[in-house]
């Protein structure tokens, strides 16, 4: 009997980041391992172990003509936790094949950042110390006069996915009124989680703190331009923590500079940002370069979260721990790779 193979083609992940040693030896209890960790695994290589395949771990590119040379598939776990467009996902549902992605092991270190990024904009934490080292620092009600409260603000999450609902439950004890601008959504789905559904001008009108975490897909990109930043109230708080895609940058640039908003990112249309890049002197901003979600226990968590749906998937169990691609969502995506997430 022909020993079934695992194709690891993790890249920009690599088995050392995203497993433990006791991680990557269950997986290789599963099949046999043909990894390409020093570049994208060739198309001979797949291939040649099309035939023996029962799982993918990485970001292949599976159209429908691989996937009739692979009879025994049964999943693909892309471990860069983006659904890229290069799997034919309706051709995989038909064929009963999991395609998954751990992407929540992210929404704690995310949800924490932006936390704290909600914080510091409203209390200028951040600006107080530079002011300090510069010698330049007040001291009382004085430097107080632009900052605002986060407890009791009214706070509009946009992208209710994993990392919206996280951020959520983690604010609970802050007493937000939460507004939620999520078309994919049903309102009861909202309610449920003590939120209140809303349009996208509402939300942007009325909240204090405005946290994106849209993913970005074949309708939305640069949904948030200069009307919707001329729609905030003077002296709220915006917080881009997906994908700087959906967002007309120079136009978020333009609010923070005038004054108008105050804004956070951890994310850049490029990256890494040139050192001359003028974002890096606007003012009214913190930066975060991309690296809310990727702390080291996150990442370790997508190779145990894949493993353990792997071990299920199997032994002809459906997996618990990751998120399947739904073809008439992954259809919309405009996900794109990253390399430092």
């Amino acid at each position: 009997m022909t020993e079934p193979v695992i194709l690891v083609d993790p890249l920009p992940r690599t088995l050392d980041v995203i497993m433990t040693p006791e991680i990557r030896a269950r997986l290789g209890k599963l099949g046999r391992l043909v990894i390409s960790e020093q570049r994208p695994m060739s198309d001979e290589e797949i291939e040649l172990h099309l035939p023996e395949a029962v799982a993918i771990v990485g970001q292949t590119a599976m159209p429908r003509e691989r996937l009739d040379r692979a009879p025994g598939l049964k999943a693909i776990v892309n471990v860069e936790t983006n659904f890229l467009p290069n799997v034919d996902y309706a051709a995989c549902q038909q064929r009963g094949i999991w395609v998954l992605t751990p992407a929540s092991a992210f929404a704690a270190p995310v949800a924490e950042t932006t936390l704290g990024l909600c914080i510091d904009l409203a209390r200028g934490i951040s600006a107080a110390d530079r002011a300090f080292r510069a010698g330049t620092e007040t001291y009382g009600l004085e430097a107080n006069l632009d900052t605002v409260r986060f407890e009791g603000a009214t706070v509009g999450i946009i992208g209710f996915g994993d990392l919206g609902r996280k951020f959520r439950k983690l604010i609970h004890p802050f007493r937000n009124e939460v507004l939620v601008y999520d078309p994919w959504l049903p309102a009861e789905t909202i309610e449920r989680m003590d939120c209140r559904q809303t349009d996208l001008d509402t939300l942007l009108s009325q909240s204090q703190f405005v946290v994106v975490f849209a993913s970005v897909s074949t309708e939305n990109a640069h949904f948030l331009g200069a009307r919707e930043f001329a729609l905030m109230s003077r002296g709220a708080c915006f917080l881009l923590m997906s994908r700087a895609a959906v967002v007309d940058f120079p136009a978020m640039l333009a609010a923070a500079r005038s004054g108008h908003v105050r804004v956070a990112t951890d994310v850049f249309p490029v990256e890494p940002v040139p050192p001359a890049d003028p974002v890096r002197t606007t003012p009214n901003m913190i930066f975060s370069a991309h690296r809310s979600g990727g702390t080291a226990d996150a990442l370790l968590a997508i190779g145990s979260m894949a493993v353990a749906d792997l071990e299920l998937i199997l032994r002809g169990l459906p997996p618990q721990l990751c998120r399947r691609a739904d073809p008439a969502i992954a259809a919309r995506l405009r996900s794109q790779p990253v390399s430092k997430t």
